[in-house]
Protein backbone atom coordinates (compact mmCIF):
# COMPACT_ATOMS: atom_id res chain seq x y z
CA UNK A 1 0.00 0.00 0.00
CA UNK A 2 1.44 3.35 -1.05
CA UNK A 3 1.27 6.23 1.38
CA UNK A 4 -0.95 9.06 0.22
CA UNK A 5 -1.71 12.60 1.32
CA UNK A 6 -5.20 14.04 1.55
CA UNK A 7 -5.80 17.74 1.91
CA UNK A 8 -8.58 18.64 4.34
CA UNK A 9 -10.33 21.21 2.18
CA UNK A 10 -13.74 20.10 0.98
CA UNK A 11 -16.45 17.52 1.54
CA UNK A 12 -15.86 14.16 -0.09
CA UNK A 13 -18.48 12.20 -1.97
CA UNK A 14 -20.62 9.68 -0.15
CA UNK A 15 -19.25 6.20 0.45
CA UNK A 16 -22.64 4.73 -0.47
CA UNK A 17 -21.22 3.10 -3.60
CA UNK A 18 -18.52 1.36 -1.62
CA UNK A 19 -21.01 0.26 1.03
CA UNK A 20 -22.49 -2.07 -1.59
CA UNK A 21 -19.40 -4.23 -1.00
CA UNK A 22 -20.95 -5.31 2.32
CA UNK A 23 -23.38 -8.18 1.79
CA UNK A 24 -26.52 -8.92 3.81
CA UNK A 25 -25.65 -11.18 6.75
CA UNK A 26 -27.10 -14.37 5.23
CA UNK A 27 -25.16 -13.87 1.98
CA UNK A 28 -22.09 -12.89 3.99
CA UNK A 29 -22.32 -16.18 5.91
CA UNK A 30 -22.75 -18.23 2.74
CA UNK A 31 -19.73 -16.61 1.12
CA UNK A 32 -17.52 -17.32 4.16
CA UNK A 33 -18.47 -21.01 3.94
CA UNK A 34 -17.88 -21.04 0.18
CA UNK A 35 -14.42 -19.54 0.60
CA UNK A 36 -13.57 -21.98 3.40
CA UNK A 37 -14.65 -24.98 1.30
CA UNK A 38 -12.47 -23.75 -1.55
CA UNK A 39 -9.46 -23.25 0.75
CA UNK A 40 -9.84 -26.72 2.26
CA UNK A 41 -10.17 -28.42 -1.10
CA UNK A 42 -7.67 -26.52 -3.23
CA UNK A 43 -5.19 -24.78 -0.92
CA UNK A 44 -4.65 -26.86 2.21
CA UNK A 45 -3.55 -30.08 0.43
CA UNK A 46 -0.77 -28.16 -1.32
CA UNK A 47 0.40 -26.56 1.93
CA UNK A 48 0.39 -29.80 3.92
CA UNK A 49 2.38 -31.66 1.26
CA UNK A 50 4.83 -28.79 0.87
CA UNK A 51 5.49 -28.75 4.62
CA UNK A 52 5.59 -32.54 4.95
CA UNK A 53 2.64 -32.76 7.36
CA UNK A 54 0.16 -35.60 6.94
CA UNK A 55 -1.95 -34.93 10.04
CA UNK A 56 -2.86 -31.59 11.57
CA UNK A 57 -4.76 -31.55 14.85
CA UNK A 58 -6.44 -28.41 16.20
CA UNK A 59 -7.85 -28.41 19.73
CA UNK A 60 -9.87 -25.69 21.46
CA UNK A 61 -12.35 -25.30 24.24
CA UNK A 62 -15.34 -23.02 24.04
CA UNK A 63 -14.54 -19.28 24.43
CA UNK A 64 -10.78 -19.88 24.51
CA UNK A 65 -10.23 -20.62 20.85
CA UNK A 66 -7.02 -21.27 19.01
CA UNK A 67 -7.00 -18.35 16.51
CA UNK A 68 -6.31 -20.77 13.65
CA UNK A 69 -9.07 -23.18 14.61
CA UNK A 70 -11.50 -20.26 14.35
CA UNK A 71 -10.62 -19.95 10.65
CA UNK A 72 -11.84 -23.54 10.12
CA UNK A 73 -15.22 -23.13 11.83
CA UNK A 74 -18.41 -22.68 9.81
CA UNK A 75 -19.67 -19.13 9.58
CA UNK A 76 -22.51 -19.76 12.02
CA UNK A 77 -20.13 -20.91 14.75
CA UNK A 78 -18.96 -17.87 16.67
CA UNK A 79 -16.82 -20.05 18.94
CA UNK A 80 -15.82 -23.65 19.53
CA UNK A 81 -18.37 -25.81 21.36
CA UNK A 82 -17.34 -27.65 24.51
CA UNK A 83 -14.00 -29.11 23.42
CA UNK A 84 -13.73 -29.05 19.64
CA UNK A 85 -11.02 -31.19 18.03
CA UNK A 86 -10.46 -31.02 14.28
CA UNK A 87 -8.32 -33.64 12.58
CA UNK A 88 -7.07 -33.04 9.05
CA UNK A 89 -5.43 -36.11 7.50
CA UNK A 90 -3.70 -36.44 4.15
CA UNK A 91 -3.94 -40.08 2.96
CA UNK A 92 -1.48 -39.30 0.16
CA UNK A 93 -1.40 -40.58 -3.42
CA UNK A 94 -3.36 -37.58 -4.63
CA UNK A 95 -6.44 -38.45 -2.60
CA UNK A 96 -8.58 -35.76 -0.98
CA UNK A 97 -7.90 -34.68 2.57
CA UNK A 98 -9.96 -36.34 5.29
CA UNK A 99 -11.64 -33.66 7.42
CA UNK A 100 -12.77 -35.10 10.75
CA UNK A 101 -14.34 -33.58 13.86
CA UNK A 102 -13.80 -35.36 17.16
CA UNK A 103 -16.49 -33.23 18.75
CA UNK A 104 -19.81 -33.49 20.56
CA UNK A 105 -21.58 -31.64 17.76
CA UNK A 106 -21.51 -31.69 13.98
CA UNK A 107 -19.00 -29.01 12.86
CA UNK A 108 -20.75 -27.65 9.79
CA UNK A 109 -20.88 -29.61 6.55
CA UNK A 110 -17.17 -29.79 5.75
CA UNK A 111 -15.91 -31.87 8.69
CA UNK A 112 -17.30 -35.38 9.16
CA UNK A 113 -18.37 -36.20 12.72
CA UNK A 114 -15.89 -38.79 14.02
CA UNK A 115 -16.98 -39.30 17.62
CA UNK A 116 -20.11 -40.73 19.16
CA UNK A 117 -19.93 -40.08 22.88
CA UNK A 118 -22.46 -42.81 23.64
CA UNK A 119 -20.63 -45.63 21.85
CA UNK A 120 -16.98 -44.59 21.47
CA UNK A 121 -15.97 -43.63 24.99
CA UNK A 122 -14.16 -40.51 26.06
CA UNK A 123 -13.13 -37.85 23.56
CA UNK A 124 -9.38 -38.27 24.12
CA UNK A 125 -9.69 -42.05 23.74
CA UNK A 126 -11.47 -41.61 20.43
CA UNK A 127 -8.78 -39.20 19.21
CA UNK A 128 -6.05 -41.68 20.17
CA UNK A 129 -7.83 -44.49 18.33
CA UNK A 130 -8.24 -42.32 15.24
CA UNK A 131 -4.55 -41.38 15.23
CA UNK A 132 -3.52 -45.02 15.57
CA UNK A 133 -5.89 -45.99 12.78
CA UNK A 134 -4.55 -43.38 10.35
CA UNK A 135 -0.93 -43.96 11.41
CA UNK A 136 0.44 -40.56 10.33
CA UNK A 137 4.18 -39.97 9.96
CA UNK A 138 4.10 -36.38 11.30
CA UNK A 139 1.41 -35.07 13.64
CA UNK A 140 1.33 -31.27 13.74
CA UNK A 141 -0.12 -29.23 16.59
CA UNK A 142 -0.22 -25.47 17.04
CA UNK A 143 2.78 -24.80 19.26
CA UNK A 144 5.27 -22.07 18.41
CA UNK A 145 7.96 -20.15 20.28
CA UNK A 146 8.04 -17.19 17.91
CA UNK A 147 4.56 -16.78 16.37
CA UNK A 148 1.58 -16.21 18.65
CA UNK A 149 -0.98 -17.13 16.00
CA UNK A 150 0.66 -20.56 15.59
CA UNK A 151 0.75 -21.17 19.36
CA UNK A 152 -2.95 -21.70 19.99
CA UNK A 153 -3.03 -24.98 21.91
CA UNK A 154 -3.37 -24.37 25.64
CA UNK A 155 -1.02 -25.90 28.21
CA UNK A 156 -3.83 -28.11 29.53
CA UNK A 157 -4.86 -29.37 26.10
CA UNK A 158 -1.24 -29.99 25.15
CA UNK A 159 -0.60 -32.08 28.26
CA UNK A 160 -3.80 -34.08 27.89
CA UNK A 161 -3.02 -34.64 24.23
CA UNK A 162 0.45 -36.02 24.99
CA UNK A 163 -0.84 -38.13 27.87
CA UNK A 164 -3.19 -40.09 25.62
CA UNK A 165 -0.61 -40.79 22.89
CA UNK A 166 1.45 -43.94 22.70
CA UNK A 167 5.22 -43.61 23.09
CA UNK A 168 5.65 -44.14 19.35
CA UNK A 169 3.10 -41.51 18.37
CA UNK A 170 4.65 -38.96 20.74
CA UNK A 171 7.83 -39.16 18.67
CA UNK A 172 5.87 -38.04 15.60
CA UNK A 173 4.46 -34.83 17.11
CA UNK A 174 5.89 -31.66 15.53
CA UNK A 175 5.09 -27.97 15.53
CA UNK A 176 2.58 -26.88 12.91
CA UNK A 177 4.24 -23.45 12.76
CA UNK A 178 5.20 -23.35 9.05
CA UNK A 179 1.90 -24.89 8.00
CA UNK A 180 -0.14 -22.63 10.27
CA UNK A 181 1.59 -19.50 8.98
CA UNK A 182 1.17 -20.64 5.38
CA UNK A 183 -2.55 -21.20 5.96
CA UNK A 184 -2.95 -17.71 7.39
CA UNK A 185 -0.80 -15.82 4.88
CA UNK A 186 -1.99 -17.40 1.62
CA UNK A 187 -4.94 -15.82 -0.15
CA UNK A 188 -6.99 -17.68 -2.72
CA UNK A 189 -8.49 -16.32 -5.92
CA UNK A 190 -11.95 -16.20 -4.34
CA UNK A 191 -10.56 -14.08 -1.50
CA UNK A 192 -8.66 -11.80 -3.84
CA UNK A 193 -11.85 -11.24 -5.82
CA UNK A 194 -13.45 -9.56 -2.79
CA UNK A 195 -10.40 -8.08 -1.03
CA UNK A 196 -9.90 -5.03 -3.30
CA UNK A 197 -13.46 -3.95 -2.53
CA UNK A 198 -12.74 -4.09 1.19
CA UNK A 199 -9.53 -2.09 0.74
CA UNK A 200 -11.37 0.47 -1.37
CA UNK A 201 -14.03 0.76 1.30
CA UNK A 202 -11.34 1.48 3.90
CA UNK A 203 -9.86 4.19 1.71
CA UNK A 204 -13.27 5.81 1.27
CA UNK A 205 -13.96 5.80 5.01
CA UNK A 206 -10.57 7.37 5.72
CA UNK A 207 -11.17 9.96 3.00
CA UNK A 208 -14.44 10.96 4.63
CA UNK A 209 -12.84 11.08 8.08
CA UNK A 210 -10.23 13.48 6.68
CA UNK A 211 -12.80 15.85 5.20
CA UNK A 212 -14.49 19.01 6.44
CA UNK A 213 -17.53 16.87 7.12
CA UNK A 214 -15.66 15.45 10.11
CA UNK A 215 -12.66 17.71 10.77
CA UNK A 216 -13.16 21.35 11.75
CA UNK A 217 -9.89 23.11 12.49
CA UNK A 218 -9.53 24.49 16.04
CA UNK A 219 -12.54 22.45 17.17
CA UNK A 220 -12.20 18.76 16.25
CA UNK A 221 -9.87 16.59 18.32
CA UNK A 222 -8.01 13.47 17.23
CA UNK A 223 -10.22 11.45 19.57
CA UNK A 224 -13.29 12.84 17.80
CA UNK A 225 -11.96 11.41 14.54
CA UNK A 226 -11.07 8.07 16.18
CA UNK A 227 -14.58 7.60 17.51
CA UNK A 228 -16.13 8.78 14.25
CA UNK A 229 -14.22 5.94 12.57
CA UNK A 230 -15.51 3.44 15.12
CA UNK A 231 -19.09 4.65 14.73
CA UNK A 232 -18.85 4.66 10.94
CA UNK A 233 -17.58 1.09 10.95
CA UNK A 234 -20.37 -0.03 13.24
CA UNK A 235 -23.00 1.77 11.14
CA UNK A 236 -21.81 -0.21 8.11
CA UNK A 237 -22.24 -3.50 10.03
CA UNK A 238 -18.50 -4.13 9.99
CA UNK A 239 -15.90 -4.54 12.70
CA UNK A 240 -12.54 -2.89 13.26
CA UNK A 241 -9.52 -5.15 13.25
CA UNK A 242 -8.00 -2.90 15.94
CA UNK A 243 -8.90 0.37 17.63
CA UNK A 244 -7.96 3.18 15.20
CA UNK A 245 -5.36 5.79 16.08
CA UNK A 246 -5.14 9.38 14.85
CA UNK A 247 -2.06 11.45 15.67
CA UNK A 248 -0.77 14.92 14.85
CA UNK A 249 2.61 15.95 13.51
CA UNK A 250 3.01 19.67 14.06
CA UNK A 251 5.78 22.16 13.42
CA UNK A 252 7.49 22.46 16.82
CA UNK A 253 10.81 21.99 18.57
CA UNK A 254 9.67 18.72 20.09
CA UNK A 255 10.90 15.63 18.26
CA UNK A 256 8.08 13.43 16.95
CA UNK A 257 8.00 9.92 18.41
CA UNK A 258 5.46 7.51 16.93
CA UNK A 259 5.27 5.35 20.10
CA UNK A 260 4.48 8.40 22.20
CA UNK A 261 1.97 9.63 19.62
CA UNK A 262 0.18 6.28 19.80
CA UNK A 263 0.20 5.57 23.53
CA UNK A 264 1.03 8.75 25.43
CA UNK A 265 -0.63 11.59 23.55
CA UNK A 266 -2.87 14.00 25.39
CA UNK A 267 -6.47 12.89 25.65
CA UNK A 268 -7.57 15.95 23.70
CA UNK A 269 -5.37 16.98 20.78
CA UNK A 270 -7.29 19.62 18.86
CA UNK A 271 -6.57 19.83 15.15
CA UNK A 272 -5.05 23.13 14.03
CA UNK A 273 -4.41 24.63 10.56
CA UNK A 274 -1.01 23.47 9.32
CA UNK A 275 -1.21 20.12 11.12
CA UNK A 276 -0.28 16.85 9.45
CA UNK A 277 -2.68 14.13 10.56
CA UNK A 278 -1.93 10.41 10.52
CA UNK A 279 -4.48 7.60 10.82
CA UNK A 280 -4.03 3.86 11.31
CA UNK A 281 -7.27 2.05 10.49
CA UNK A 282 -8.35 -1.52 9.78
CA UNK A 283 -11.54 -3.40 8.90
CA UNK A 284 -12.57 -7.03 9.33
CA UNK A 285 -14.93 -8.62 6.80
CA UNK A 286 -15.33 -12.19 5.50
CA UNK A 287 -12.45 -13.19 7.83
CA UNK A 288 -10.20 -10.80 5.93
CA UNK A 289 -8.50 -7.78 7.48
CA UNK A 290 -7.16 -4.48 6.23
CA UNK A 291 -4.45 -2.34 7.82
CA UNK A 292 -4.34 1.09 6.21
CA UNK A 293 -2.40 4.23 7.07
CA UNK A 294 -2.96 7.63 5.51
CA UNK A 295 -1.95 11.25 6.07
CA UNK A 296 -3.90 14.48 5.69
CA UNK A 297 -2.69 18.07 5.74
CA UNK A 298 -4.96 20.75 7.25
CA UNK A 299 -4.78 23.87 5.12
CA UNK A 300 -3.97 27.22 6.62
CA UNK A 301 -6.40 30.07 5.73
CA UNK A 302 -4.11 31.38 2.98
CA UNK A 303 -3.30 27.97 1.43
CA UNK A 304 -4.88 26.15 -1.48
CA UNK A 305 -2.66 23.04 -1.43
CA UNK A 306 -0.24 21.17 0.80
CA UNK A 307 3.30 22.64 1.04
CA UNK A 308 5.81 21.44 -1.51
CA UNK A 309 8.13 20.08 1.18
CA UNK A 310 5.41 17.68 2.34
CA UNK A 311 4.74 16.54 -1.22
CA UNK A 312 8.47 15.96 -1.70
CA UNK A 313 8.65 13.98 1.56
CA UNK A 314 5.70 11.87 0.45
CA UNK A 315 7.37 11.16 -2.89
CA UNK A 316 10.50 9.98 -1.06
CA UNK A 317 8.41 7.75 1.17
CA UNK A 318 6.64 6.24 -1.86
CA UNK A 319 10.01 5.66 -3.51
CA UNK A 320 11.20 3.76 -0.45
CA UNK A 321 8.01 1.69 -0.45
CA UNK A 322 8.60 0.75 -4.07
CA UNK A 323 12.15 -0.37 -3.25
CA UNK A 324 10.86 -2.61 -0.47
CA UNK A 325 7.99 -4.13 -2.44
CA UNK A 326 10.23 -4.89 -5.43
CA UNK A 327 12.44 -6.88 -3.07
CA UNK A 328 9.55 -9.04 -1.84
CA UNK A 329 10.39 -12.48 -3.22
CA UNK A 330 9.15 -15.93 -2.13
CA UNK A 331 11.66 -17.50 0.23
CA UNK A 332 13.29 -14.27 1.40
CA UNK A 333 13.13 -13.38 5.07
CA UNK A 334 12.09 -9.97 6.32
CA UNK A 335 15.66 -9.26 7.40
CA UNK A 336 16.96 -10.11 3.93
CA UNK A 337 14.43 -7.75 2.33
CA UNK A 338 15.40 -5.02 4.80
CA UNK A 339 19.14 -5.44 4.12
CA UNK A 340 18.69 -5.33 0.34
CA UNK A 341 16.36 -2.33 0.50
CA UNK A 342 18.67 -0.32 2.75
CA UNK A 343 21.51 -0.84 0.29
CA UNK A 344 19.36 0.49 -2.56
CA UNK A 345 17.77 3.39 -0.69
Amino acid sequence: MRLSLFVVLCLVSSVAASESVVLPMRDWSALIDEILADRLENLLPQLMRREGIDMWILISREYNEDPILKTFLPSTWLSARRRTILVIFDPGEGRALELLAVARYQVGELFAKAWDKETQGRQWQRLAALINQKNPERIAINRSTHFALADGITATAHQEFLDMLSAEMKKRVVSAEPLALAWLETRTRKEMDVYPGLVGLGHDIISESFSNKVVVARKTSTEDVVWWLREKTRAMKLQNWFHPSVSIQRASQEQFEHIKAFSEQAETSVVQPGDLLHVDFGLTYLRLQTDQQQHAYVLRPDEKDAPEYLKAALAKANQLQDIFTLNFKPGRTGNEVLKLSRKQA
